[in-house]
């Protein structure tokens, strides 16, 4: 029998807990169906330069803050992407909401190199500018926060919300889980504490800022920038309907309608919707959309 040498231990804090609660629920739940799609970007980023030539590095727009606007333009023209979904398996029972106000759950890496997901509210009103300092401003804000702390506020209130609903045993296992052994959560206590709550919640993140959003848009380009691939599937993240992954652009070969071959950029997109709420039709707003934008890429400039 081979002697198995263990390297490291490390029991689930309470991002890990969240974090695995929702994907499990995800893929124990959800129907998952994926759109890949793969425009060209190559007109779309000399856009980009030329909308940040001259400008100061804090003031220039990165690629992955454009392709949020240029996906919330496609949320608006497709909104059936942008909604919750009630369920009831049992009695066969489901209702849709749809909602107009766009609020992106973003997955973010922490300065400690944590993962996050931060709840960017209204997006259907802001400028690409105003997304780019709205993310700024969550990205320093979480930087100063206690991430156990804030996390267990929407633990806590989860729980409660359960709680009224009759899920007692979940409660019950819950509480066992997190406040027991080895696998207790721990929180900030005593002066350590008063002091945290001191913090003017401009400076900190509160569970506000981590609600559940109405869709959520992953930049995974930005976490692996010579990444030559797509996504093949990611988790919707139950009331949500619909999950949006943002690829690294790659350099490949294009042909055009004559038959030539250049080099030229693709920026690819994951979508993966719940089969339960929609279909592959709901998603062709959205693609034609943003083939649009695309393809007539110096409409971004009227979005800065």
């Amino acid at each position: 029998m081979s002697h198995k040498k263990l390297i490291k231990e490390e029991h689930f804090g309470i991002a890990r807990k969240i974090v695995s609660n929702m994907t499990a629920e995800s893929w124990e739940t959800i129907p998952h169906t994926v759109v890949s799609y793969e425009p060209e970007a190559t007109q779309l980023l000399k856009v980009i330069d030329e909308i940040n030539e001259g400008r100061a590095k804090e003031e220039r727009l990165t690629i992955n803050t454009v392709m949020l606007r240029v996906i919330v333009e496609g949320l608006k023209a497709c909104p059936a992407l942008n909604a919750h979904l009630e369920f009831n398996r049992k009695l066969v029972r489901g209702c849709v909401k749809t909602y107009e106000n766009i609020d992106v759950s973003m997955p973010m890496i922490l300065k400690t190199g944590e993962m996050m997901t931060i709840n960017m509210h209204n997006m259907q009103d802001k400028t690409i500018t105003e997304m780019r300092d709205a993310i700024a401003d969550s990205t320093r804000r979480a930087n100063n926060s206690d991430m156990n702390e804030v996390m267990f506020e929407v633990s806590l209130d989860n729980t409660l919300t359960g709680l009224k609903q009759g899920k007692i045993m979940q409660t019950i296992n819950r509480l066992i889980g997190s406040k027991t052994g080895k696998h207790k959560v721990k929180t900030l206590t005593g002066q350590a504490k008063k002091d945290y709550y001191a913090i003017p919640a401009t400076e900190r993140l509160t569970k506000h800022d981590i609600e559940q959003g109405t869709i959520t848009i992953s930049n995974l380009g930005s976490a692996c920038r010579d990444w030559n691939g797509l996504c093949t599937i990611l988790e919707i993240i139950p009331p949500q309907v619909c999950a949006i992954g943002i690829g690294a652009k790659q350099l490949v070969p294009i042909a055009d309608p004559d038959g030539t071959v250049r080099a030229g950029y693709k920026i690819p997109l994951t979508i993966c919707i719940d089969h339960r709420a929609l279909d592959m039709g709901d998603v062709t707003p959205f693609m034609t959309k943003l083939n649009e934008i695309f393809r007539n890429p110096e409409m971004i400039k009227e979005w800065v």
